[in-house]
């Protein structure tokens, strides 16, 4: 495993030297403990519970254990020591009460070894999953004051603690989508107040201990975490560590916690709120905190303290910060998103005079050389190339749509590496093809005017529940989902119609080093959406067995992973939450042929962490032996990012993945 490496001792380091910058001199050492954040608005906070105290501050006056004292005819020798003793309790109540209260609450708690910061394990010991089955009492943790780096991360390393990071933003956007599919059912879609799921989410995660990053507060890179993720909502940045902060764009560690008494940053949020600032990429001036009025304008000077003095100091140490920039995304469920654009270094600070005429505190901060390309680079460059691909891309093969128009939206074909042209090689095939018996039996609909709702058959052929929200996001997976078909009377904006309607994501098959030719999204997906189908030329086993001998390549829906299960599971939440069964199919026989027709699937790349998913789905027909294979993102995965598939065991006979014969 990596190394996790104690942050220096401060105390060791030597005194700050003054610099050259107009900073004044006499704040450098200890800051104010009056502390104003460089907040971002946001609709509500998360609302705090109180534990009740343990032990009171004074006797409940009906309590056996003292009425057993009282005396009632004793000398005056005794009452005098009795008094002598509720005096003396009294005074022990108030002066260790709070301290015993908290021994004992500490006591009480049983303590995940891995709930909070996501280090590597010592070997020889068990690795007990960070993600274990939280107790259902509330245990609210409070953030560490130790500063730690994680270094020497090997491979496997990596892929634990991104497995990690993927199970747990895949609890919290479960936990959001059905906080808002509950209030949307109570309200219905759009109406009453916006549902706030993102707090809901974490709040929840955070009463059971599943916060990553609570007992250590990491220096640099969060194991896990890649530059380029993409998060919609600032409370998923707090439940991964990445940000401690709901609305302050400065976390750092307080003085007050500090080993030196001087404060620390780790990370900060980049979103505009200041008219000062100044962001060309891997260059940053970055205005410091403090001034604003309650319509974000500047109305007073900034003061070097809190975050600030926390800036100078990182600045002063040489400690690397965390820089995630909001941006306004067209086509976002939210106003903005958050990309995480790896380490910056702070290199020079000042005082100067905004443009609104106060005093402001500027840093200008580089971007640390040998990270890969920053997530917001790549937005803007995913989105110059759907609009103009020839600009882009002076170089390299481009074929503008290898669909020939059968899909929704192009698929675009890159090859800049060798004069290889094998998609083009092959017929498209936007939908699977079944043989004429699969169809036999007909086909019974529901009668619903508008969209499915409670009660009618397709709401009863699912087990009582609809598999997709309002915004056509899937709930939670199941063995099989029934959506509306042609039998069904509703209209084609259905709720229950989401992955026949085909795609909506523009995707790319480009040619990689690693992994040859491979698929990567063009667009933002949300975690939870359609992606497309994995489309073949459905066989029955003997068909199977003698293209097979032809060295045809074939594909074994049978042997994907359930990843579906994953997908909404909620047990760390609810113990009482039990894993769908139904609508229950049997073993799957039967492969599909992609030897000569096929689609855009077929090139996803294999992958024991993949961020995509195959969901069965039947629409076109009621045969639970041939269900579709529908493809759902796993999580929020950004533009330029390639999508991956575990694709299952490997066969028997050759040893290898299911996609070859």
């Amino acid at each position: 495993m990596g190394s996790l490496v104690p942050f220096q001792d401060l105390n060791l380091l030597p005194e700050p030297r003054p610099t050259s910058s107009s900073l004044p001199s006499t704040n450098f050492r200890r800051p104010k403990l009056e502390i104003r954040v460089k907040s971002e608005p946001i609709d509500e906070p998360i609302s705090e519970v109180q534990t009740p105290g343990l032990i009171p501050s004074s006797p409940p006056p009906n309590d056996p254990n003292l009425l057993a004292l009282e005396p009632s005819s004793t000398s005056n020798d005794e009452s005098n020591v009795l008094s002598e003793f509720y005096r003396l309790s009294e005074m022990f109540r108030s002066a260790f009460g709070q301290q015993m209260q908290e021994q004992q609450a500490q006591q009480q708690q049983t303590l995940d070894s891995n709930s909070g910061a996501i280090v590597p394990v010592p070997d020889g010991e068990t690795q007990v999953s960070a993600l274990a089955v939280a107790s259902p009492t509330i245990r609210r943790q409070k953030r560490s004051n130790e500063l730690v780096r994680v270094t020497n991360l090997s491979g496997e390393d990596q892929n634990y603690f991104r497995d990690i990071v993927r199970r747990t933003r895949m609890l919290y956007d479960a936990l959001r989508i059905f906080a808002v599919a509950e209030e949307e059912k109570r309200n219905g879609p759009g109406g009453g107040r916006r549902a706030r799921g993102d707090l809901r989410a974490s709040t929840l995660m955070r009463d059971r201990g599943l916060w990553l990053n609570m007992d250590k507060r990491v220096v640099g890179s969060i194991p896990g975490v890649y530059v380029g993720d993409l998060f919609y909502f600032r409370m998923e940045l707090c439940v991964l560590g990445i940000h401690g902060q709901v609305q302050a764009g400065i976390d750092y560690l307080p003085s007050s916690m500090s080993s030196n008494g001087e404060p620390i940053a780790t990370s900060i949020i980049v979103s505009g709120g200041y008219e000062d600032d100044e962001d060309a990429g891997d260059v940053l001036i970055y205005t410091g905190h403090g001034g604003l009025d309650k319509l974000h304008r500047m109305c007073n000077h900034q003061r070097l303290e809190g975050g600030n003095l926390a800036l100078e100091r990182s600045m002063h140490y040489g400690i690397e910060i965390r820089v995630i920039r909001g941006i306004k995304y067209e086509g976002s469920l939210t106003t903005k998103i958050y990309v995480y654009d790896g380490l910056y270094k702070i290199v020079q600070c000042w005082f100067d005079v905004g443009r609104s005429g106060f005093g402001v505190y500027k840093f200008k901060l580089v971007r640390t050389e040998g990270q890969p390309e920053m997530g917001s680079a790549l937005l803007r460059f995913a989105h110059s190339l759907r609009t103009n691909p020839m600009q882009v891309r002076p170089a390299g093969n481009l074929t503008f749509d290898l669909s020939l128009r059968k899909e929704n939206v192009p698929i675009y074909v890159f090859n800049d590496i060798d004069s290889d042209q094998e998609p083009l090689y092959f017929d498209y095939l936007p939908k699977t093809i079944f043989p004429p018996f699969v169809y036999a039996g007909g086909n019974m609909g529901c009668n619903c005017v508008t969209s499915c709702r409670d009660g009618c058959l397709c709401w009863m052929k699912n087990g009582g529940e609809i598999a997709y929200d309002y915004n056509g996001l899937l709930l939670r997976g199941k063995p099989l989902i029934f959506e509306c078909g042609s039998h069904c009377s509703c209209p084609p904006n259905c709720r229950n119609r989401v992955s026949q309607l085909g795609m909506k994501s523009k995707l790319e098959v480009f040619r990689s080093r690693d992994t040859g030719w491979a698929v990567r999204t063009l667009e933002l997906i949300h975690s939870g959406a359609f992606i497309c189908e994995y489309a073949g030329v459905v066989l029955t086993r003997e068909q199977a067995q003698v293209f097979t001998m032809n060295g045809d390549s074939l594909i074994y829906p049978g042997r994907f992973t359930d990843r579906w299960a994953e997908w909404g599971d909620l047990s760390q939440i609810y113990p009482e939450y039990v894993r769908p069964t139904y609508p229950s199919i049997p073993p799957l026989d039967y492969a599909m042929d992609v030897s000569r027709m096929r689609n855009v699937a077929c090139y996803i790349s294999h992958s024991l962490s993949p961020n995509v998913m195959v969901q069965f789905v039947l629409y076109d027909h009621n045969n639970i032996l041939f269900p579709h294979l529908m493809l759902f993102a796993m999580e929020n995965i950004p533009p330029m990012r390639e999508l991956s598939l575990d694709y299952g065991v490997a066969d028997e006979v050759t040893g290898k993945l299911s996609i070859c014969n």
